[in-house]
C-alpha cells in the first residue's frame, strides 16, 4: 500500500515551468508571481492606506509581511501546479 503511494508520487510530474527566458535569460518561474503578487500589495496598499484602515492593525509592517505571504503563497499554488 505504502510503495503504491510512493510509486505513484515518483511517477507523476508537475507542469511548473522551472525556468522562463525573459529578455535572452534565464529566470525561475515563480519571479513572474513574485513581480505581480508585489504590484498587487502595493495596490491593496494603497487602497488600504487611503481609506485608514492601518489603524485597525497592531503592527502595519507585519500585515504587509503577513499580506504579501498569503498572496504569493495563494498564488503559486493556484497557479503553477
Amino acid at each position: 500500500m505504502l510503495s503504491d503511494a510512493l510509486l505513484l508520487a515518483a511517477t507523476s510530474t508537475a507542469a511548473i515551468p522551472h525556468e522562463v527566458a525573459l529578455f535572452d535569460a534565464l529566470v525561475p518561474g515563480l519571479l513572474l508571481v513574485f513581480l505581480l503578487c508585489m504590484m498587487l500589495l502595493w495596490a491593496v496598499d494603497a487602497v488600504v492606506g487611503r481609506f485608514g484602515l492601518y489603524r485597525f492593525v497592531w503592527h502595519p509592517s507585519l500585515f504587509r509581511l503577513a499580506l504579501f505571504v498569503c498572496m504569493f503563497g495563494a498564488a503559486g499554488l493556484l497557479l503553477l501546479r
